[in-house]
């Protein structure tokens, strides 16, 4: 008896200090990556600039286009052309568009996007049209929930230049403005900046696609959208693309540079993250489920050995340091994400509950893909054969 007691002591100690093990890692992660993940206007400025078009798939954006596309139009940049595609919208987003073109002195063209083929997801099918519109050899897809400081494109095309790469995208600041989005957003740049060692190259092809930018040359080289026609996180098919092809991919930190808020409250923001979650992890099952099950266990097992510490019940003494070790580590992990990307520091002491209601988002994403079912901004999330998505 004395033998199994002592067995079960060694592994719930082993076990909590394992925790605190991997949680180091992520940490030594995070810490590498202030550095590794460079952030956007680092590079040196060439000695000319390409022109560029940038080109935005605008469906159901009454409430961001104007924002967006003016901020694009402020470009300190020598030429470049500004393209909205309305993609089919319901709203004013059309109206509101018009009224831009007629202030915009000719760098703004309004395209209206045909009907989605079948095979082809509604944006992608956006995207492809704006591509073969584009007069220039640089391509730039912005989405409509993005504003560009006006040093944007010149920094970010100085940064592809100087990388060789033929693809770049950023992470742009997150910004909230309800509970629920601060809640639950901040998981997006900490996932990146905590689990993508941007040390290794094999890491590179990271991408958002709310700023990708392309040599037209490679774009087409990799078959552009119609290559990831069906993909729903069309950003990371196209990186992945790219990287495999040997083009060269490049991923920097555009926060200070770019913003953006994807979703407003809770219910837009817990569909928008379920509409991408499992297609993530490429519908493996059994790795989402290990994943989130695993993210949930460190996140919360370790409060609950301390919970039971403090209010004297009975616990091993020797899982309370690893325990507090792994709830420290963490706090550092979620504060350098929150002072580097300027998400809200309320949100640090509060990861469990972050990470509880993503894993909840996550489960949603799964059987929303299992069983063919979700729909955003009126479409299926599912390439259908009898028509679009």
């Amino acid at each position: 008896m004395a033998l199994e007691k002592g067995i079960r002591v060694n592994f719930l100690v082993s076990h909590e200090w394992s925790l605190a093990v991997f949680m180091g890692v992520l940490t030594a992660i995070a810490l590498t990556n202030l550095w590794a993940l460079r952030r956007l206007g680092r590079h040196p400025p060439p000695s000319s600039l390409p022109p560029v078009s940038i080109l935005v798939p605008a469906r159901n954006e009454e409430r961001n286009i104007v924002p967006c596309v003016e901020s694009l139009l402020r470009q300190d940049y020598p030429e470049f052309e500004v393209v909205v595609l309305d993609d089919d919208s319901h709203d004013n987003t059309p109206t509101l568009v018009a009224d831009l073109v007629a202030r915009a002195g000719g760098k703004l063209r309004v395209l209206t996007g045909a009907p989605v083929p079948p095979g082809w997801l509604g944006k992608h099918w956006a995207c492809d049209q704006l591509a073969r519109a584009a007069r220039h050899d640089v391509l730039l897809f912005a989405d409509a929930d993005t504003v560009h400081h006006a040093s944007t494109l010149r920094e970010a095309v100085a940064a592809l230049l100087a990388s060789g790469a033929g693809g770049l995208s950023l992470i742009p600041r997150q910004v909230v403005g309800s509970a629920g989005e601060a809640l639950v957003i901040p998981l997006i740049p900490w996932v990146i900046h905590t689990f993508v060692p941007f040390l290794l190259p094999r890491t590179a092809a990271t991408a958002v696609g709310q700023f990708m930018l392309f040599r037209r040359a490679v774009y087409d080289a990799i078959g552009g959208h119609a290559a990831v026609r069906a993909e729903v996180v069309d950003d990371l098919a196209l990186a992945r693309n790219v990287h495999r092809a040997g083009l060269g991919w490049a991923f920097l930190d555009g926060s200070g540079r770019v913003t953006t808020r994807m979703y407003r409250g809770w219910d837009e923001t817990a569909r928008g993250l379920a509409k991408n979650l499992f297609p993530v992890f490429r519908y493996n099952v059994p790795l989402f489920l290990f994943v989130w099950t695993w993210l949930l266990w460190l996140a919360w097992q370790p409060l609950v050995v301390l919970a039971l510490h403090v209010t004297r019940s009975a616990v091993l003494e020797g899982i309370v340091a690893p325990a507090a070790a792994t709830i420290g580590l963490s706090l550092v992990t979620w504060a350098l994400c929150a002072v580097r990307f300027r998400t809200p520091l309320v949100q640090v002491p509060l990861y469990p509950v972050t990470v509880l209601l993503v894993t909840g988002i996550a489960l949603r994403s799964l059987v929303w893909h299992l069983r063919k079912k979700g729909s955003w901004k009126g479409r299926g999330i599912h390439v259908r054969g009898d028509g679009a998505a």
